[in-house]
């Protein structure tokens, strides 16, 4: 076995040359391996705390983040197997509403769980560093919803996207630099509303978004009850997560967008933590609206958020929908600001009254025709990912194996297992519920048509039906000529 040391020589040494083969393309471009924003090391007080955290350096990561809160979150693994937080970033900037994104040009920054693979890496990007969230993937897709090159990025300026300043944005590339280094495929990238808690979801009862902030809840709740990164798959126009194989099949189900669900069960001992953690929260979202619950108002008008650490350095800055929706202004004085703000960013506000920029989004339906989702292009395989696998590293997943640990009250974890489904009697065979079952619940179709249906196609770490995108100058285009 290749150490990772040798592994990340090998890495450099290719990307020296293939900087070489590009010169003589394009004297204007910039290898990666000369770029000094692209290269920055990880800040010494960051892996400080990995090590106090007891994670790797090169460890796989997952980034969360939420536009209520104006708050992006990084996880990675620990050498339990387990993801744990390691770090929390004020975003400076986000643009339209709370909801998904639906249309090119609504100005709406996308909802929902994304893969980031080494070719999403733009490390020259017109807003210092950025990578591409993904966005549409094959349930935004089967929706008809458009859009494209949404970011999450520097210079603290968006449309669309999810701004950070430029040395956040630098610390952040760095990690996935080095987990894409460490052999980690891609990255789940999870953008949420707001943090997925009772006294939001009371808040906010009666936006038209709710259904849509339920289905993806339930990835939400998986990865608390777990911290490990969700299956991701997409069916019927909806998402499934960590679904295995039924029972009686012999291979995997193959999942798509705007086909009928296969069969399939989520693992019993995951269903039941999960089942318990929306019992709980339904019960206290139903309490907390009994209460008096406020509701939250709908059309504001207001453009966006800025979390306050950002807000406060500004004259009459507004958090916008961040910090509670209702775009106050900040007197106080909060902490330093984690980067530079620049002269020219534009605070939230509202309303926006161009035909072509709406704030308000929402899940009715739309004219868009109906696009089909496309299958992952075999092609497209990244680069890192040949040559991990040519040096036999790259060919498996990370270890992602959680030593046993004691299991908190609330929420509470376990441990995934995803391999195949708790031992049990024959379970039931019905149609998949959006909420997992207390027993491990088969979708229409029996385990003799699922034993039937062709062998599923490698996943590689990427969220089922998103394609491979590779932009100019990123980590892939650089390298081509090498491959």
């Amino acid at each position: 076995m290749i150490c990772r040391s040798l592994f990340r020589a090998l890495i450099t040494s290719v990307a020296l040359a293939a900087g070489v083969l590009l010169a003589g393309c394009n004297s204007d471009e910039i290898s990666l391996a000369n770029n000094a924003k692209a290269n920055q090391p990880v800040p010494p007080k960051l892996v400080a705390s990995m090590a106090e955290k007891d994670m790797d350096l090169q460890s796989p990561m997952l980034v969360r983040l939420f536009k209520q809160e104006a708050e992006l979150e990084v996880w990675k693994q620990d050498r339990s197997g387990r993801f744990a937080l390691l770090k929390t970033y004020p975003i400076c900037r986000w643009s339209g509403d709370l909801g998904p994104k639906v249309r090119e040009g609504d100005r709406q920054a996308p909802e929902g769980f994304y893969s980031i693979s080494p070719a999403q890496m733009n490390p020259q990007s017109a807003y210092y560093l950025s990578f591409n969230t993904g966005y549409p993937n094959a349930y935004d897709r089967s929706l008809g919803h458009t859009g494209s090159e949404l970011m999450v990025h520097g210079d603290c300026s968006s449309r669309g996207c999810y701004a950070m300043t430029d040395e956040q944005i630098a610390e952040i590339y760095s990690l996935g630099r080095e987990s894409f280094f460490g052999g980690q495929r891609s990255f789940q990238f999870e953008a949420f509303p707001f943090r997925m808690t009772p006294v939001n979801m009371a808040k906010h009862r009666n936006n038209p978004n709710m259904p849509f902030w339920k289905m993806i809840k339930e990835g939400y709740d998986h990865f608390e009850v777990t911290r490990q990164e969700p299956k991701v798959d997409f069916c019927e126009k909806k998402y499934v997560f960590d679904a295995v194989k039924a029972p009686d099949a012999k291979r995997d189900p193959v999942f798509e967008a705007s086909a009928k669900c296969p069969a399939y069960v989520v693992p019993q001992e995951l269903a039941d933590a999960v089942h318990e953690k929306e019992q709980q929260d339904e019960a206290e979202t139903a309490r907390l609206i009994a209460k008096g619950t406020p509701v939250a108002r709908l059309n504001t008008g207001i453009d966006g958020g800025m979390n306050k650490v950002f807000a406060s350095k500004l004259p009459n800055g507004s958090t916008g929908l961040s910090e509670g929706g209702e775009g106050q202004g900040l007197s106080l004085v909060v902490e330093r600001a984690p980067g530079t703000i620049p002269p020219t960013v534009n605070p939230p506000h509202g309303p926006v009254t161009s035909p072509d920029e709406p704030l308000v989004a929402s899940m009715a339906p739309t004219p868009s025709t109906h696009v089909a989702s496309a299958a992952p292009n075999a092609q497209s395989e990244g680069f890192f990912s040949n040559l991990a696998r040519k040096v036999g590293l790259g060919g498996a997943a990370a270890d992602t194996t959680a030593t046993t640990q004691p299991v908190p009250a609330k929420p509470k974890v376990i441990e995934a297992k995803r391999t195949e489904p708790h031992p049990a009697s024959k379970p039931e065979t019905k149609q998949a519920a959006a909420r997992p079952p207390l027993k491990p619940s088969v979708s229409t179709g029996t385990a003799t048509a699922a034993a039937a249906a062709p062998a599923a196609p490698a996943n590689d770490g990427l969220v089922t039906g998103s394609q491979p995108i590779v932009q100019a100058n990123s980590f892939e285009s650089r390298f081509s000529a090498a491959k």
